[in-house]
């Protein structure tokens, strides 16, 4: 009896029977591409390892240029599974950022940005560069040799925009260098600013999947497909999905666990071949590629813009594309993302490579 009054208490102030209803109504089509669906629930699943993990090692990390080194040191050497925890945080972030990926583009292809999932892109897409700009400010927080220099070379590339590119590099360095200063704002940003905003961005996008649900490739669309129940049978889909991530996250931060280094030195020469995250790897090797100058315009600057122009465009997909089901723009868009993932592809495989 007390157990059916707390539940009456609760579903009158949650509306629990009201979200139960709803996972029972809700249904997922099912045709042949349908296992693109999964990445979406992926990368949700190692957001929330992040989190989890994030909260564990904050624990003991301390943010700053005398002290993030030795904090992390510390926590590898003598806390308990400290080392687990933290390569199993740098294993996740990587795998997040490649279930992303997979999740974007597959939503590229499938159309599923047509009207009226315009700002669900919009905001997916946003989260896509939240989760880049995680990646780059989580990269310095260990504060060793290599994060120092690809961090100074990373905030470099900013300050080649024109007009703001120096007042950006500013900001984001707390100065002119990178020193302890970078450090406490990159935690900053990496502990609260990013977390608030990918909060708020995340609900909405939510929020829209479930207001619109799954969308149909745009062959399937007036036909009669099969659904399945959200709950229980998708969602027990995805929950082995998750435990098959656990599964490959532990074995990849049992046998390769994430080394730390040195520590940071300003006055120590930069390490040779020094390369950023494979998920910047494309964009750094086209820079390299560029030439000095191109007709009047410095090369390195020009690539720059270009790669801002292209994500400009890309959050803009679903209003520049009003008619995906259209024969000569369907084939059009199509052949623009083959483009975009052989580019990156082709691009990060030479910069591992060379």
């Amino acid at each position: 009896m007390k157990t059916e009054s707390l539940m009456l208490w609760l579903d009158q102030r949650l509306g629990i029977n009201a979200l139960a209803e709803l996972a029972r109504k809700k249904e997922i089509p099912r045709h042949r591409h349908s296992v693109w669906y999964y990445f979406g629930g992926m990368t949700l699943f190692l957001f929330t390892v992040q989190v989890a993990t994030g909260i564990l090692l904050l624990l003991y990390y301390r943010p700053s240029a005398e002290t993030a080194f030795e904090s992390v040191q510390f926590i590898i050497t003598e806390v308990q599974f400290g080392w687990l925890i933290r390569s199993v945080h740098s294993w996740s972030a990587n795998l997040m950022i490649l279930a992303l990926f997979i999740h974007m583009f597959s939503v590229y292809f499938m159309s599923a940005y047509k009207p009226p999932r315009e700002i669900t892109w919009v905001t997916g897409v946003l989260l896509f560069f939240i989760c880049i700009g995680f990646g780059f400010s989580g990269y310095l927080l260990p504060w060793n040799k290599l994060a120092y220099f690809a961090t100074k070379v990373g905030t470099e590339i900013t300050g080649v925009i024109p007009i703001v590119g120096k007042p950006m590099l500013r900001f984001l360095r707390g100065g002119d260098e990178v020193t302890g200063a970078t450090l406490t704002r990159f935690f900053g940003f990496h502990v609260a600013v990013l977390p608030a905003t990918a909060t708020v961005l995340l609900g909405i996008h939510l929020l829209l999947v479930q207001m619109h649900g799954m969308s149909v490739p745009e062959k399937y669309s007036g036909t009669s497909l099969k659904k399945m129940k959200f709950f229980p049978n998708f969602f027990l889909r995805d929950l082995i999905g998750w435990i098959l991530a656990i599964g490959v996250l532990a074995a990849l931060a049992a046998m390769f666990p994430w080394e730390l280094g040195e520590k940071a030195d300003p006055f120590s020469p930069a390490p040779a071949g020094i390369k950023p995250e494979w998920y910047f790897l494309f964009m750094f090797q086209t820079l390299k590629y560029l030439p000095a100058k191109i007709l009047f315009i410095d090369g390195e600057i020009l690539g720059v813009l270009a790669f801002g122009l292209g994500g400009l465009v890309w959050v803009l997909v679903p209003f520049l594309n009003r008619y995906p089901g259209t024969p000569k723009r369907r084939k059009f868009f199509t052949v623009f993302g083959i483009l975009v993932v052989a580019f990156i592809v082709v691009m990060t495989l030479i910069g591992f490579v060379t």
